[in-house]
């Protein structure tokens, strides 16, 4: 098989009492209900309950899990074939907040098995943001253990966390067991680790597309929140456009024009277009789309042919073991 151009996915759509219609809106996508609110569309996934499936050219109907496990060196390179992973390690999504999540954690590593539960280290890149949205993060400064213990009996909860109101182009890093929640008004780019564990311990008192209250994780948010972590702050981009660089994830900020390379031959690499439209190799990549550049392509043809002005992407790769 030929992998000579990018490999785009069939999203898989989740409706979410806080989402929205942003998806169809904004990027023009087809969601499968009218009327339904879409929270997250997963782009690229490894789920077995939600598998990700190559939507056009050579390998149309190929599963990312298949690529991982019988195509690794050519779709995401050498470096990666000692990788222990089972699955293809990262979860990449769109959110679409339009209600604030619940205030929830993800489980470091050292808690997870313990909790039978999969730790998730993750970063948001914003989209858009409405005037005064909040992202959550953290706790205030001086917040302890036994205050939030007694927020959580008082139903004060909110009151603790840290936020931030962010503008788009913002980035911020949430490694497993800090305390977040999305607030009401975003669009997020989300890259995460291969995980769908998430402990919600305070849910606004609302109630879920059923009608009944969201079930909450308390005793397994407070063996899995870092007490210690206080007032976070968003990414600084390095001088290379880096916006964050952990054990399980690398991304970048770029933008460029006609002439500009995605990466270079044997390297891993994903591109999620922030906005404007890439031309690589006679794939057109438009603002939305999330795309595999397969580590055979060569030179010329990861090299963009054509970009409008206002063209920026992330570029997302998974660090060599």
């Amino acid at each position: 098989m030929k992998w000579s151009q990018p490999l785009r996915f069939v999203p898989v759509y989740q409706t979410r009492v806080w989402g929205g219609r942003n998806l169809e809106s904004q990027f023009g996508r087809q969601l499968p209900d009218s009327t339904q609110p879409y929270g997250e569309s997963w782009e690229m996934s490894d789920r077995p309950e939600a598998l990700s499936l190559v939507r056009e050219g050579e390998a149309h109907g190929m599963s990312l899990h298949d690529l991982w496990i019988n195509h690794r060196q050519a779709v995401f390179g050498r470096g990666l074939l000692d990788h222990p992973a089972e699955r293809y390690p990262l979860l990449i999504k769109i959110l679409d907040a339009c209600d604030d999540l619940s205030i929830q954690v993800h489980p470091p590593a050292e808690v997870a098995e313990e909790l039978k539960g999969e730790p998730k280290t993750e970063m948001w890149y914003i989209i858009q943001a409405q005037p005064s949205a909040r992202l959550y993060a953290g706790l205030r400064a001086g917040v302890s253990r036994e205050d939030f213990q007694q927020a959580l009996h008082d139903g004060t909860t909110a009151d603790l966390m840290h936020y931030i109101e962010p503008q788009g182009g913002d980035c911020l890093f949430l490694p497993s067991g800090r305390v977040h929640a999305i607030g009401a008004g975003l669009v997020i780019f989300e890259i995460q680790q291969n995980s769908d564990t998430t402990y919600r311990v305070f849910d606004w008192n609302r109630t879920g597309l059923d009608g009944k209250p969201r079930a909450l994780h308390i005793e397994e948010s407070l063996k899995s929140i870092d007490f210690d972590d206080h007032e976070p702050g968003l990414q600084d981009p390095s001088l290379d456009g880096t916006l964050v660089s952990c054990e399980y994830f690398k991304v970048r900020h770029q933008d460029g024009g006609n002439g500009f390379s995605l990466g270079e031959e044997g390297e891993n690499l994903t591109v999620a277009v922030i906005r404007g439209s890439l031309v690589v190799n006679n794939c057109t990549l438009a603002a939305g789309d999330f795309a595999v550049i397969p580590a055979a392509m060569t030179a010329t043809e990861r090299t963009i042919f054509q970009a409008s002005a206002d063209s920026q992407w992330l570029e997302i790769s998974i660090p060599v073991p």
